[in-house]
């Protein structure tokens, strides 16, 4: 049977900051391993490192010190042009407040990463529209993100972050801007996508929405001081599913 690779390593993992004649160190020596098809939350109070990590895991930014492989590719030396094609090929990205273009249909907004890529238009929306239907918007690709709730909103950026096909979804506070309903529900959506094979990665300070990983991994001081097993998915499982229900 081949060995599996990890689709995230990271060893001796740090970030430095110079800050007013003295260095602050966001993120010190930190090694961690995700393998491909965990959903793994990243938790921490702020100041923590959590959102540090996050940036480098995602190849925004890179780090001071350490090594740190994606899908077995070294990315800590790689340059800003190395590291945003890396980005538009394995990551997608989900954020608190959505960043959808306002102006902009769903399905244009969803279109975004292939246009950056160069994909060609007819093939940019077969595709935006496959993945608007895949979270359950096929009937709001032509509405601009006024004519949504928030969590249709999310949505869309979920469908976004999953058009170029990536193996990792970094979510950032992904239901931080959504009433508590709407949160269960596109934690529900995460969840899924992970079933599917997706790797997904939530940054989150709430205990409710790291409920839906089936790992937890907690910083404070720039380092992690627990990364355990979360026993307590099957219950955020069984509330989606009644959240899912009609009524």
């Amino acid at each position: 049977m081949p060995r599996v690779e990890p689709l995230i390593r990271c060893e001796g993992l740090a970030k430095r900051y110079e800050v007013g004649g003295g260095t602050v160190h966001a993120l010190r020596d930190v090694d961690v391993t995700i393998m491909p098809g965990e959903f793994v939350a990243v938790m921490g109070p702020s100041g923590s490192g959590k959102s540090t990590f996050m940036n480098l895991v995602g190849c925004l930014d890179v780090p001071s010190g350490g090594r740190y492989w994606l899908a077995g590719e070294p990315v800590d030396a790689m340059d800003r042009d190395a590291l945003a094609a890396v980005r538009n090929r394995r990551i997608g990205f989900v954020f608190q407040q959505f960043n959808l273009l306002p102006r902009t249909s769903a399905a244009d907004n969803v279109e975004l990463p292939l246009l950056y890529a160069g994909v060609a238009r007819p093939q940019r929306r077969e595709r935006a529209l496959r993945r608007l239907a895949q979270v359950g918007l096929a009937d709001r690709a032509d509405h601009v993100p006024a004519q949504l709730s928030g969590g249709q909103q999310q949505r869309v950026a979920i469908a976004r972050a999953l058009v170029n096909d990536p193996s990792l979804i970094l979510a950032d506070e992904p239901t931080g801007a959504l009433d508590s309903r709407t949160s269960v529900e596109v934690m529900a959506l995460l969840q899924a996508l992970n079933r599917d094979g997706i790797t997904v990665v939530v940054v989150t300070h709430e205990a409710d929405v790291a409920a839906f990983a089936s790992r937890i991994v907690t910083f404070r001081d720039g380092r992690i001081v627990r990364d355990t097993p979360n026993a307590a998915r099957d219950a955020a499982s069984a509330l989606a599913a009644l959240a899912a229900e009609p009524g």
